[in-house]
Protein backbone atom coordinates (compact mmCIF):
# COMPACT_ATOMS: atom_id res chain seq x y z
CA UNK A 1 0.00 0.00 0.00
CA UNK A 2 2.76 2.08 1.07
CA UNK A 3 4.42 1.65 -2.46
CA UNK A 4 1.54 2.75 -4.71
CA UNK A 5 1.31 5.85 -2.55
CA UNK A 6 4.35 6.40 -3.22
CA UNK A 7 4.09 6.02 -6.65
CA UNK A 8 1.24 7.81 -7.12
CA UNK A 9 2.62 10.83 -5.29
CA UNK A 10 5.65 10.71 -7.77
CA UNK A 11 3.32 10.62 -10.45
CA UNK A 12 1.35 13.64 -9.21
CA UNK A 13 4.43 15.77 -9.29
CA UNK A 14 5.57 14.52 -12.70
CA UNK A 15 2.14 15.89 -14.16
CA UNK A 16 2.34 18.82 -11.87
CA UNK A 17 6.41 19.50 -13.61
CA UNK A 18 4.57 18.63 -17.01
CA UNK A 19 1.55 21.26 -16.53
CA UNK A 20 3.89 23.89 -15.16
CA UNK A 21 6.37 23.36 -18.38
CA UNK A 22 3.17 23.75 -20.80
CA UNK A 23 2.16 26.67 -19.09
CA UNK A 24 5.59 28.60 -19.03
CA UNK A 25 5.79 27.59 -23.14
CA UNK A 26 2.68 29.15 -23.63
CA UNK A 27 3.54 32.13 -21.81
CA UNK A 28 6.55 32.41 -23.81
CA UNK A 29 5.16 31.64 -27.08
CA UNK A 30 2.21 34.21 -26.10
CA UNK A 31 5.42 37.10 -25.50
CA UNK A 32 7.12 36.02 -28.48
CA UNK A 33 3.58 36.95 -30.51
CA UNK A 34 2.90 39.97 -28.55
CA UNK A 35 5.92 41.23 -29.04
CA UNK A 36 5.70 40.36 -33.16
CA UNK A 37 2.60 42.21 -33.34
CA UNK A 38 4.08 45.38 -31.63
CA UNK A 39 6.76 45.17 -33.76
CA UNK A 40 4.81 44.52 -37.05
CA UNK A 41 2.35 47.41 -36.09
CA UNK A 42 5.51 49.75 -35.74
CA UNK A 43 6.92 48.34 -38.80
CA UNK A 44 3.58 49.22 -40.65
CA UNK A 45 3.82 52.91 -39.02
CA UNK A 46 7.44 53.17 -39.88
CA UNK A 47 6.76 52.20 -43.84
CA UNK A 48 5.37 55.08 -45.76
CA UNK A 49 2.28 54.51 -47.45
CA UNK A 50 3.17 53.49 -51.28
CA UNK A 51 -0.10 54.19 -52.47
CA UNK A 52 -0.08 58.19 -51.06
CA UNK A 53 3.66 58.19 -52.56
CA UNK A 54 2.49 56.99 -55.79
CA UNK A 55 -0.30 59.71 -55.63
CA UNK A 56 2.41 62.34 -54.86
CA UNK A 57 4.37 61.47 -57.65
CA UNK A 58 1.49 61.29 -60.22
CA UNK A 59 0.76 64.70 -59.43
CA UNK A 60 4.35 66.32 -59.01
CA UNK A 61 5.20 64.23 -62.53
CA UNK A 62 3.08 66.95 -64.70
CA UNK A 63 5.00 69.40 -63.00
CA UNK A 64 8.82 67.92 -63.77
CA UNK A 65 7.20 67.58 -67.02
CA UNK A 66 6.39 71.34 -67.77
CA UNK A 67 9.79 71.99 -66.21
CA UNK A 68 11.73 69.64 -68.85
CA UNK A 69 9.39 71.21 -71.55
CA UNK A 70 10.45 74.63 -70.91
CA UNK A 71 14.35 73.69 -70.05
CA UNK A 72 14.06 71.91 -73.78
CA UNK A 73 12.77 74.89 -75.48
CA UNK A 74 14.96 77.55 -74.01
CA UNK A 75 17.84 75.16 -75.01
CA UNK A 76 16.38 75.26 -78.63
CA UNK A 77 16.03 79.23 -78.66
CA UNK A 78 19.80 79.56 -77.39
CA UNK A 79 21.07 77.03 -79.92
CA UNK A 80 18.90 78.80 -82.76
CA UNK A 81 20.17 81.72 -81.59
CA UNK A 82 23.73 80.87 -81.42
CA UNK A 83 23.19 79.70 -84.55
CA UNK A 84 21.90 83.25 -86.64
CA UNK A 85 24.89 84.54 -84.80
CA UNK A 86 27.46 81.76 -86.01
CA UNK A 87 26.16 81.93 -89.48
CA UNK A 88 26.07 86.31 -89.54
CA UNK A 89 29.87 86.35 -88.67
CA UNK A 90 30.45 83.48 -91.32
CA UNK A 91 28.23 86.00 -94.41
CA UNK A 92 30.30 88.71 -93.03
CA UNK A 93 33.71 86.56 -93.52
CA UNK A 94 32.42 85.93 -97.14
CA UNK A 95 31.07 89.23 -98.09
CA UNK A 96 34.02 91.59 -96.55
CA UNK A 97 37.33 91.76 -99.10
CA UNK A 98 39.54 92.47 -96.14
CA UNK A 99 38.28 89.25 -93.79
CA UNK A 100 40.25 87.09 -96.08
CA UNK A 101 43.16 85.48 -95.12
CA UNK A 102 46.05 86.64 -96.60
CA UNK A 103 48.72 84.72 -94.66
CA UNK A 104 48.85 80.99 -95.93
CA UNK A 105 50.61 80.35 -92.51
CA UNK A 106 47.42 81.30 -90.25
CA UNK A 107 45.29 79.55 -93.58
CA UNK A 108 44.17 77.10 -90.84
CA UNK A 109 43.15 79.65 -88.26
CA UNK A 110 39.83 81.34 -87.70
CA UNK A 111 39.25 84.86 -87.59
CA UNK A 112 37.97 85.90 -83.93
CA UNK A 113 34.92 87.62 -83.98
CA UNK A 114 36.08 90.78 -82.62
CA UNK A 115 38.54 90.46 -85.43
CA UNK A 116 35.51 90.20 -88.09
CA UNK A 117 33.93 93.20 -86.97
CA UNK A 118 37.00 95.59 -86.76
CA UNK A 119 37.54 94.73 -91.26
CA UNK A 120 33.74 94.82 -91.22
CA UNK A 121 33.29 98.40 -89.50
CA UNK A 122 36.91 99.63 -91.36
CA UNK A 123 35.44 98.39 -95.05
CA UNK A 124 31.76 100.20 -94.13
CA UNK A 125 34.14 103.46 -93.83
CA UNK A 126 36.23 102.32 -96.62
CA UNK A 127 33.14 102.48 -98.93
CA UNK A 128 31.47 105.72 -97.44
CA UNK A 129 34.66 107.28 -98.15
CA UNK A 130 34.55 106.27 -101.73
CA UNK A 131 30.84 106.88 -101.66
CA UNK A 132 31.54 110.23 -101.10
CA UNK A 133 34.28 110.57 -103.35
CA UNK A 134 32.04 109.43 -106.31
CA UNK A 135 29.54 111.57 -105.51
CA UNK A 136 31.73 114.59 -105.60
CA UNK A 137 33.44 113.03 -109.06
CA UNK A 138 29.61 112.87 -110.54
CA UNK A 139 29.25 116.74 -109.24
CA UNK A 140 32.27 117.72 -110.90
CA UNK A 141 30.78 116.12 -114.41
CA UNK A 142 27.47 117.46 -114.24
CA UNK A 143 29.16 121.09 -114.39
CA UNK A 144 31.48 119.81 -116.97
CA UNK A 145 28.23 118.66 -118.88
CA UNK A 146 26.28 122.08 -118.06
CA UNK A 147 29.61 124.38 -119.35
CA UNK A 148 29.52 122.45 -122.47
CA UNK A 149 25.89 122.56 -123.19
CA UNK A 150 26.42 126.51 -122.31
CA UNK A 151 29.39 126.18 -125.27
CA UNK A 152 26.96 124.40 -127.35
CA UNK A 153 24.29 126.55 -127.44
CA UNK A 154 27.06 129.88 -127.67
CA UNK A 155 28.68 128.10 -130.95
CA UNK A 156 25.11 127.60 -132.44
CA UNK A 157 24.44 130.95 -131.76
CA UNK A 158 27.75 131.72 -133.77
CA UNK A 159 26.88 129.76 -136.35
CA UNK A 160 23.34 130.76 -136.64
CA UNK A 161 24.48 135.01 -136.87
CA UNK A 162 26.77 133.90 -139.27
CA UNK A 163 24.47 132.33 -141.49
CA UNK A 164 22.20 134.91 -141.56
CA UNK A 165 25.12 138.01 -142.52
CA UNK A 166 27.25 136.20 -144.36
CA UNK A 167 28.78 139.23 -145.91
CA UNK A 168 29.86 140.12 -141.99
CA UNK A 169 33.26 138.46 -142.69
CA UNK A 170 34.47 140.55 -145.32
CA UNK A 171 35.49 143.84 -144.11
CA UNK A 172 37.61 141.90 -141.30
CA UNK A 173 39.60 144.69 -138.83
CA UNK A 174 43.18 144.80 -139.36
CA UNK A 175 46.05 143.79 -136.84
CA UNK A 176 46.32 147.48 -136.47
CA UNK A 177 43.49 148.74 -135.31
CA UNK A 178 43.30 145.78 -132.78
CA UNK A 179 46.52 146.75 -131.36
CA UNK A 180 45.07 149.96 -131.57
CA UNK A 181 42.04 149.47 -129.63
CA UNK A 182 44.66 147.28 -127.21
CA UNK A 183 46.81 150.02 -126.71
CA UNK A 184 44.32 152.67 -125.76
CA UNK A 185 43.00 150.36 -123.28
CA UNK A 186 46.42 150.02 -121.55
CA UNK A 187 47.42 153.88 -121.66
CA UNK A 188 44.27 154.30 -119.63
CA UNK A 189 44.79 151.97 -117.18
CA UNK A 190 48.51 153.14 -116.98
CA UNK A 191 47.66 156.46 -115.98
CA UNK A 192 44.89 155.53 -113.36
CA UNK A 193 48.01 153.20 -112.00
CA UNK A 194 50.57 155.64 -112.02
CA UNK A 195 48.76 158.12 -110.48
CA UNK A 196 46.84 155.56 -107.91
CA UNK A 197 50.24 153.11 -107.26
CA UNK A 198 52.99 154.16 -104.88
CA UNK A 199 56.49 152.68 -105.44
CA UNK A 200 58.58 153.86 -102.81
CA UNK A 201 58.76 150.30 -101.56
CA UNK A 202 57.31 146.99 -101.86
CA UNK A 203 54.77 147.06 -99.16
CA UNK A 204 53.35 150.53 -100.54
CA UNK A 205 53.37 149.13 -103.41
CA UNK A 206 51.34 146.01 -102.59
CA UNK A 207 48.52 148.02 -100.81
CA UNK A 208 48.36 150.30 -103.88
CA UNK A 209 48.09 147.75 -106.54
CA UNK A 210 44.79 145.97 -104.58
CA UNK A 211 43.10 149.19 -103.80
CA UNK A 212 43.67 150.51 -107.44
CA UNK A 213 42.30 147.15 -108.95
CA UNK A 214 39.54 147.22 -106.59
CA UNK A 215 38.49 150.68 -107.38
CA UNK A 216 39.65 151.06 -111.49
CA UNK A 217 39.49 147.42 -112.98
CA UNK A 218 35.71 147.05 -111.67
CA UNK A 219 33.74 145.56 -114.49
CA UNK A 220 31.84 148.41 -115.46
CA UNK A 221 35.15 151.14 -115.26
CA UNK A 222 37.12 148.65 -117.60
CA UNK A 223 33.63 148.70 -119.89
CA UNK A 224 33.38 152.53 -119.88
CA UNK A 225 37.05 152.57 -120.74
CA UNK A 226 36.85 150.13 -123.31
CA UNK A 227 33.75 152.37 -124.99
CA UNK A 228 35.61 155.41 -124.86
CA UNK A 229 38.63 153.88 -126.47
CA UNK A 230 36.50 151.74 -129.76
CA UNK A 231 34.36 155.55 -129.79
CA UNK A 232 38.00 156.87 -130.65
CA UNK A 233 39.58 154.30 -132.86
CA UNK A 234 36.27 154.41 -134.75
CA UNK A 235 36.98 158.51 -135.79
CA UNK A 236 40.16 158.25 -136.41
CA UNK A 237 39.31 155.43 -139.12
CA UNK A 238 36.09 157.12 -140.63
Amino acid sequence: MTGRAEDGGAAGRRRGLVGEALFMENARKGSIVSRANSIGSTSASSVPNTDDEDSDCAQESPKETYKDQRRRAHTQAEQKRRDAIKKGYNDLQAIVPTCEQQDFSISSQKLSKAIVLQKTIDYIQFLHKEKKKQEEEVSTLRKDVMALKIMKVNYEQIVKAHQNNPNEGKNQISDEVKFSVFQGIMDSLFQSFNTSVSVTSFQELSACVFSWIEEHCKPQTLRDVVIGVLHKVKSQLY
